[in-house]
């Protein structure tokens, strides 16, 4: 099946830093592809190539197959791919409404006189919670007022709203609680459902287990390799992640420096 998304040996550096170095990576129809690695990795560095922040270096960016040059964020909207940050671009003060249609407000009448049509876009907002299991009253409330994974969930939904084929999620769950990390977990699980690709990127390799379907692994921004999740355990996916080899160099040397100072002792 040919990925919605993929990038090809793509390098991508800032000077004399390089943050990714020959990097492969594909994102297919009706699936979420976790992207793991600790601080440093390279993960936000790749979030950037994909949503159209940063051009790569080296390296070619393909949509559909074909070669794409994305120069900004809106680009890559206008192609489907929707990135959630962590701080879900909202202002808390407005309503739900506001918040869903941001940028986007759907409006009646003529201009000079267009104005926003709240009755239609209160149905359309109440409506597309209600699929991903939340009850809204009053989409009028403030936005504010909802729990973290109901924002989430928001954000999420939003997106999908506007034709997003692929979904970029930055720590989804990072700040949640588990009931709240659950609720995020099933709209991820809904939206491969619904035939988009997810990118869902965490440091949480049980948030990870529960809904990812292959596994990118980062480290010091190099692939360590791309796995289905039947071919990895969480053990190993935590040994990459946390440096395996050098946790067991620097016990060895810890024990030896043990050894030396019970010998001169």
């Amino acid at each position: 099946m040919q990925p919605i998304i993929e990038l090809r040996n793509v390098s991508k550096s800032f000077g004399t830093v390089v943050a990714l170095q020959d990097l492969s990576f594909a994102v297919h129809a009706g699936e979420v592809h976790c992207l793991l690695g600790d601080n440093g990795a390279g993960k936000s560095t790749l979030i950037k190539i994909l949503s159209g922040v940063h051009p790569p270096s080296k390296g070619s960016y393909l949509i559909g197959g074909e070669p794409a040059h994305i120069t900004s964020p809106r680009q890559a909207l206008d192609r489907g791919i929707a990135t959630v940050y962590q701080d879900l671009a909202m202002i808390p003060l407005l309503s739900i409404t506001r918040n869903f249609f941001l940028g986007r407000e759907p409006m009646k009448g003529v201009s000079p006189f267009a104005r926003l049509d709240v009755a239609h876009a209160d149905r359309i907002v109440v409506k597309e919670l209600a699929e991903i299991g939340i009850d809204v009253r009053d989409p009028s409330q403030a936005v504010g007022t909802l729990s973290g994974g109901e924002r989430q969930c928001l954000a999420i939904a939003r997106a999908v709203h506007f034709g997003a084929r692929v979904l970029i999620l930055d720590e989804p769950t990072s700040a949640l609680g588990v009931h709240q990390a659950a609720i995020v977990l099933k709209y991820v699980a809904q939206a491969r459902s619904r035939g988009l690709g997810v990118v869902f990127i965490s440091h949480n390799i049980h948030h990870a287990f529960a809904v990812a379907d292959r596994f990118t692994l980062l480290n010091r921004g190099r692939s360590m390799g791309t796995f289905p999740r039947s071919a990895v355990t969480r053990d190993d996916v935590l040994h990459v992640m946390a440096g395996g080899e050098d946790l067991r160099r620097v016990e060895r040397e810890i024990s030896e420096l043990g050894a030396r100072r019970m010998a001169s002792g």
